[in-house]
């Protein structure tokens, strides 16, 4: 791909066609990501370390935190945010390679149906993404965990572990849902926007 496609796709990327989509861009790009990166790793980097059951053997507590974090959350919100880039990222590699401008894409029908094909894709992987995140994580993190140690063949079938810092953990589960839901209504208005200035109500920019 020539320099002058990376060009326009990453101007694509940063500057989409719409000032909402523009504003989800910045609230994605810093707001979103700067909360993962930096209070992620700061509320969940030594989570391993400091989850002890009783007994506290080794053992024992890797096996109830494998059954407690079927994947950890760090992991699940960064691949939540490179799947949901993804409608995006391939719509403006398809203008880049056509060499379609932004201020186009508003303007003719064709391409403001394939823009907004890629918004309500974004919109459905982040309500996937949101509906997950229940399923694996909930809504709150209690202090004690329950853990079913039969699998290991031990005189005890059932053990009690200590969840560090559960109470900012539930801060941080709210706040993630937060954004969820944040970023799905900037799309729907993205949407909205749209529309408005295919209809004329708003000028094109």
């Amino acid at each position: 791909m020539s320099p002058n496609y990376m060009r326009s796709f990453s101007e694509g990327c940063l500057r989409p066609p719409t000032v909402i989509g523009q504003f989800h861009t910045l609230f994605f790009g810093s707001v979103r990501m700067f909360f993962l990166g930096v209070l992620g790793f700061a509320v969940y980097g030594n989570e391993a370390l400091h989850f002890s059951c009783d007994p506290d053997k080794r053992e024992v507590n890797l096996f109830c935190y494998n059954q407690f974090r079927p994947i950890t959350p760090q992991v699940f919100w960064a691949l939540q945010l490179v799947i949901v880039l993804v409608p995006g990222a391939f719509f403006h590699l398809y203008a880049a390679c056509k060499s379609i401008k932004q201020e186009d894409i508003l303007q003719k029908s064709l391409y403001s149906v394939f823009y907004i094909f890629s918004v309500l894709l974004r919109i459905i992987l982040e309500a996937v993404a949101f509906w997950l995140q229940i399923q694996l994580f909930g809504f709150k993190v209690n202090a004690i965990y329950i853990c079913d140690v039969g699998a290991l063949e031990k005189k005890f079938n059932i053990t009690r572990c200590m969840v560090p810092e559960h109470f900012e953990k539930t801060i941080f589960l709210i706040a993630m849902y937060t954004f969820t839901v944040i970023t799905v209504v900037l799309c729907v208005a993205e949407i909205f926007e749209i529309s408005c200035r295919r209809l004329g109500f708003f000028k094109n920019q």
